[in-house]
């Protein structure tokens, strides 16, 4: 059997993941805080046939050698942590990070730890501070009874405070703090706009927004999507084009392969 044919095949398996993985970028577009992703390929092992450094002669070497490749795999997908635009909303509930350093840290329904760029927070009946599914900011942040809600002030360096009642001074009633990770890209995104600590992102480094190097907070503002439409539509084109030349090489792989079988003497 012709080895053009396998090594075709994973060139196109490779290219379908590719696009999934795009079609995944573009689904998300208009995803507060979403992150797109990256498919690395890498090739496969080469069958060596003749060796570079080979003897020749008693007075020469083979320069270059010969093997041929086995195709392709993705090696990985990585999330590219880049800043995204950011996007007025007047809602005083809304946080954005201003620099792609930090994340906002979310407690889950199991009791574990999450992690988010999607600062568009609501406030529940109980008065706390959640995400759009409900989970608590962290640390929480419960406005007191008597609080105006539209005197809710987030500062730059994460300072919380309100107005109660008829005060006519606000009060302090919490602090934003911000994460950040060695390696962001390692981190498991689990859906939700959440991503979850591994062995690969390293543990959470806390820290207060707009100091030793965290990003400051904007209040009323949110993070949109770093996918760039036009960027992803090119990529969709490439894939494409590299999926049809992959097919197009099992499709002559075959025709040589049925020329040899009907030759005749």
């Amino acid at each position: 059997m012709m080895r053009s044919l396998w090594t075709a095949a994973t060139g196109m398996i490779g290219q379908q993941y590719n696009i999934d993985t795009i079609s995944n970028n573009l689904a998300n577009v208009n995803t507060f805080g979403f992150k797109k992703n990256r498919v690395d390929f890498e090739d496969l092992i080469y069958q060596q046939q003749v060796l570079a450094g080979t003897p020749a002669t008693a007075v020469s070497e083979i320069p270059t050698g010969v093997n041929v490749g086995h195709g392709v795999r993705v090696a990985a997908t990585q999330k590219l942590f880049e800043m995204g635009s950011l996007q007025a909303t007047g809602n005083v509930f809304d946080l954005a990070i201003t620099s792609d350093v930090g994340f906002f840290k979310i407690l889950t329904p199991d009791g574990s730890f999450a992690y988010t760029r999607d600062g568009s927070f609501k406030i529940d009946s109980r008065r706390q501070i959640v995400t759009s599914n409900g989970h608590l900011l962290e640390p929480a942040i419960t406005l007191p009874d008597g609080a105006i809600n539209s005197t809710f002030q987030v500062s730059e360096n994460g300072e919380v405070t309100v107005k109660v009642g008829d005060e006519i001074r606000p009060r302090v009633i919490g602090q934003v703090d911000l994460y950040r990770f060695v390696n962001p890209a390692g981190l498991q995104a689990i859906g939700k706009n959440l991503f979850k600590e591994t062995v690969a992102s390293g543990p959470e480094i806390q820290g207060t927004p707009g100091i030793d190097g965290m990003s400051s907070l904007l209040q009323g503002f949110v993070e949109t999507s770093n996918v760039k439409l036009v960027e992803e539509m090119v990529n969709m084109i490439v894939a494409q084009r590299a999926y049809e030349s992959n097919s197009k090489a099992v499709t002559t792989s075959d025709s040589m392969l049925g020329t040899a079988i009907g030759m005749k003497r």
